[in-house]
């Protein structure tokens, strides 16, 4: 009786995580290595496809160059740092990959004819690489312009003697709240009268908002700190703050 009562509340073994496993390959575990890559090559190839927009096949020199990449990371990891294996694996393996295709591309770049004219059309591989390139430009751009946000977000906060670390600290635990504070903040930017005096006092106008949302006084006190600054991004031109806040309605 006592074994059926052991089996029966018997709990399931916990599955290693690849992160665990990645720790026992760096010290030394061959086999779980060799394990882990074989078990990963369908992500190693997908990824490397993603560069080449085509069918990588295991034959090909693509599909080397990312499988050496998965490997070194697996080596270079560093769990401290608080991202997975598999999205640090994934930029690695990318970055080598688009290495391979300019130095091949360097060496391919002007070819000539048997009548000695240069042929100057673009090679899949250049095409690849200005792609690269147009990416590589346009992520560099949103995260200046992103940079630029915060920066000056930063600084009206500060007249409203608030932070980014107040933010964090009094932002609502729970996903409803939140959305209740953002809805808040909407009805406030939509009076005129309600916008001008967050905007002039510096202070949220509680006691004319209690008036017109259903929540307790209390509920927006609490929640100040988190209104006032939906308030300011909902009113001024911050293109990648406003997706933060679309994301939290959408959850």
């Amino acid at each position: 009786m006592r074994m059926m009562l052991s089996l029966l509340f018997m709990t399931k073994k916990k599955k290693r995580t690849l992160e665990e496993a990645v720790i026992l390959i760096q010290q030394g575990d061959q086999a779980l290595l060799n394990e882990t890559i074989t078990s990963y090559k369908p992500f190693i190839a997908k990824t490397v496809s993603s560069v080449c927009k085509r069918y990588i096949h295991e034959s090909d020199d693509e599909f080397s160059i990312g499988l050496i990449a998965f490997n070194e990371a697996i080596e270079k990891y560093m769990p401290e740092r608080g991202r997975s294996l598999l999205s640090f694996a994934e930029v690695l393996i990318k970055r080598r990959v688009i290495d391979y295709i300019r130095k091949q591309t360097k060496s391919q770049h002007i070819s000539y004819d048997f009548d000695g004219t240069v042929n100057d059309e673009e090679s899949p591989g250049t095409a690849i690489v200005n792609e690269l390139s147009f990416e590589e430009y346009k992520k560099k751009k949103e995260e200046d312009i992103r940079k630029d946000e915060i920066v000056h977000f930063s600084e009206l906060l500060r007249t409203f003697e608030l932070s980014f670390s107040d933010l964090v600290e009094n932002s609502p635990k729970h996903a409803d709240a939140r959305k209740n504070a953002i809805l808040i903040a909407r009805i406030l930017v939509e009076h005129t009268d309600l916008r001008n005096l967050l905007l002039e006092k510096k202070r949220l106008p509680i006691k004319q908002l209690e008036e017109m949302v259903d929540v307790s006084r209390k509920t927006i006190e609490r929640n100040r700190k988190y209104i006032i600054a939906i308030s300011l991004i909902l009113l001024g031109d911050y293109m990648y703050l406003k997706d933060y806040i679309k994301g939290v309605l959408e959850t």
